[in-house]
């Protein structure tokens, strides 16, 4: 037993990967694929996105929202953890980062699952809003740190209850505690943080996954 979470480093990281994830090739290609372009840091971990699929296979999750594409490995994530009729609508604003997303979606024969919206994602959750309120089993934030908590918000009017919010970049690189960071993106997540630890309409976890990972089941 351990009284609080290991400090993994380079070492005991590798074996966590060799010992239990199971990452379809085409995935790590993506991966390889990303890490040669600026802010490849948005990136989610594949352990991540191991773990995110294993989320979609325990909830039955058959309608996902994620907001924030980048190039397609989370939306891939959930989409092969979906059944045939599953669906994962995704939001972001780049048509180029996005461009290889479609690629990988494609070859992966994903692409029937996966419904890209490009343009602002309050806009696109707002709209969702009005034609599909607590619709969605699924939901994923990881975009702009600054409109955090105005996606939270929709999200909740998004989801089922007894539906699954997660949300990524919770510890931001531990400048979360660093009394020195006060932009805006750092603002932004902390204040989230302190609202969500107070939060009666959800029930909370927040774990030392990636760059920290909150998950809210929505009450």
């Amino acid at each position: 037993m351990s009284r609080q979470t290991l400090n993994l480093g380079d070492d005991l990281y590798d074996y966590l990967l060799r010992v239990s994830l199971r990452e379809p090739e085409l995935f790590a290609e993506l991966r390889e694929e990303t890490a040669a372009l600026p802010g490849a840091a948005m990136q989610i971990s594949p352990e991540q996105g191991q773990f995110m699929r294993l989320l979609v296979e325990l909830t039955g999750a058959r309608r996902a929202l994620e907001v924030g594409t980048f190039t397609g490995y989370s939306a891939l994530s959930v989409a092969l953890a979906m059944p045939e009729d599953g669906t994962v609508i995704t939001c972001d604003i780049s048509e180029q980062s996005t461009a290889i997303a479609r690629r990988y979606w494609a070859r992966a024969g994903l692409s029937d699952r996966i419904e890209l919206r490009l343009g602002p994602a309050l806009h696109t959750l707002d709209t969702l809003l009005e034609q599909s309120a607590e619709s969605f089993d699924f939901a994923f934030i990881d975009a702009d740190k600054e409109n955090y908590d105005g996606y939270y918000e929709r999200l909740l009017g998004l989801v089922r209850p007894g539906g699954l919010i997660a949300i990524d970049n919770v510890l931001w690189g531990g400048s979360v505690i660093d009394p020195a960071k006060t932009d805006a993106d750092t603002l932004a997540i902390r204040q989230l943080n302190e609202k969500l630890a107070v939060d009666d309409r959800v029930s909370l976890s927040m774990l030392p996954v990636g760059d920290g990972l909150t998950l809210a089941r929505v009450r």
